[in-house]
């Protein structure tokens, strides 16, 4: 499937937006890594189940028997997306990723709250955040905001068993680093501790195998967002082991999680029943399932391989322009632009090599430009050129202070007097954007 086919799945990339002159632009969309637009199979998907729509396991009027075999059709095939083992994991469905990582907080609580989790300096705060009610560490990156695995084991090591469970993003949402997930996995099995990947961005980019390439590196938590893969808000998942959902109490007791109930006595349903009180958001399965049958259609391994060509085509232009500081320099894919920028002979996209495709590296690139605070190129880029980027600290504050190298009284004077909010501008692509959208980019950055 070619990019003009790709980009006729996708609703409202016509969709024209007024400039500070009052004159309307197409608008070019390069904030992909906060939300995507809708893929139109998922409008047409939506549309024919509301015609049936009705309550998910709540009676046995037929609208509602359709709906309830609708909606469990779909946990399987979310799990089937990712190559969840179904007789070992269960699929919950939450409103969000940060719903998802809370929920998976709340729930183990109780069971391991004297235990250690060990998280990472790069994490956005939905997975950071809830974890801080347990005796929490930090796996550090380096200088240019790479994970180091080396502390990962050194603290595996220095607490002796007592870590009990891993949390990691897949890919990074600021810089767009995809870390070794597996490997991760690996590591901490061998010292009996679980794995969670927060997959909100790896999910929707690059195919994800929940049962692993070898005996220990499967991934034990798997957590991610519908609208950050081509459908709606308000819907996401949680898939963990079976066993544990059903060890452990609900974080969220209402209508349909319970079997049996008295004054004095509480029987929960089995899980995934158990962690989804409430009436069903069926329509947000639907939505999500759609798009992942359009996405499955393309191929999740051409939809990286193309973000990847659009990532190394933006980074070779945004280095011409000489006044941009990047903070993904360390990533195989921003050197190769580099070898090949000093080299005038080579052809980025036609030495791209296809077999790169196991990069460290998805479509996001952060950068400021020299003596612009990141709110005033955001302001521009949107006024002058209808392009829309994110700017800021994209919900992770702590990562992004590292990456700017901020000083702990930098950090402390932020707080202290709540300065103004350092920063960076971020692009990141999906599969509809195209090339001449980045030459757009460039154009008025150029202006800058």
């Amino acid at each position: 499937m070619n990019i003009s086919d790709m980009r006729k799945l996708v609703y409202g990339l016509d969709y024209q937006v007024p400039l500070e002159n009052g004159v309307k632009k197409t608008s070019v969309n390069f904030d992909n890594a906060a939300t995507t637009p809708i893929l139109k199979p998922v409008l047409e998907d939506v549309m024919r189940f509301l015609t049936i729509y009705a309550s998910a396991h709540r009676g046995f009027g037929y609208k509602s028997q359709l709906s309830t075999e609708i909606y469990d059709n779909c946990r399987e095939a979310v799990g089937n997306f990712v190559h969840s083992n179904k007789e070992k994991n269960t699929v919950i469905f939450v409103k969000n990723t940060t719903e998802a990582i809370n929920k998976l907080s709340n729930v183990i609580y109780e069971k391991y709250k004297d235990d250690i989790i060990l998280s990472t300096d790069m994490e956005h705060h939905s997975n950071d955040l809830p974890w801080r009610k347990f005796s929490l560490d930090y796996i550090n990156v380096d200088f240019q905001g790479v994970l180091n695995l080396k502390d990962l084991e050194d603290k595996l090591n220095y607490y002796g068993g007592k870590v009990r469970l891993v949390t990691v993003t897949g890919v990074s949402n600021v810089t767009g680093y995809k870390n070794s997930i597996h490997k991760i996995a690996s590591i901490a099995h061998k010292y009996n501790a679980m794995i969670m990947v927060d997959a909100a961005q790896l999910v929707p980019h690059a195919s994800v195998n929940m049962n692993g390439y070898r005996q220990d590196d499967y991934i034990d938590f798997l957590a991610f967002s519908a609208h950050k893969m081509y459908a709606p808000l308000g819907c996401g998942v949680l898939i963990g082991p079976k066993w544990l959902f059903q060890e452990v109490d609900t974080d969220y007791p209402g209508g349909g999680n319970v079997d049996i109930v008295t004054h004095d006595y509480v029987k929960w349903n089995d899980s995934p029943l158990k962690n989804e009180p409430g009436s069903p958001n069926v329509v947000g399965a639907v939505a999500l399932v759609s798009a992942m049958n359009t996405l499955s259609g393309m191929g999740m391994n051409n939809i990286e391989r193309y973000e990847r060509k659009l990532t190394e085509y933006a980074l070779k232009r945004l280095y011409s322009l000489k006044n941009i500081k990047f903070y993904c320099g360390s990533s195989d894919i921003y050197r190769n632009v580099v070898k090949n920028s000093r080299d005038k002979k080579k052809n980025l996209l036609n030495n791209y090599d296809e077999n790169s495709i196991q990069s460290k590296h998805l479509g996001i690139i952060p950068f400021n430009v020299e003596n612009f605070n990141h709110e005033q190129v955001a302001e521009f880029l949107s006024n002058k050129g209808a392009i829309s980027v994110r700017n800021g600290c994209f919900c992770a504050q702590p990562y992004v202070q590292k990456l700017l190298l901020l000083s702990e009284q930098e950090v402390a004077e932020r707080i202290k007097y709540n300065s103004h909010e350092p920063g960076m501008v971020r692009i990141s692509f999906g599969f509809y954007n195209t090339f001449k959208e980045i030459d757009k980019l460039i154009f008025y950055l150029g202006k800058i």
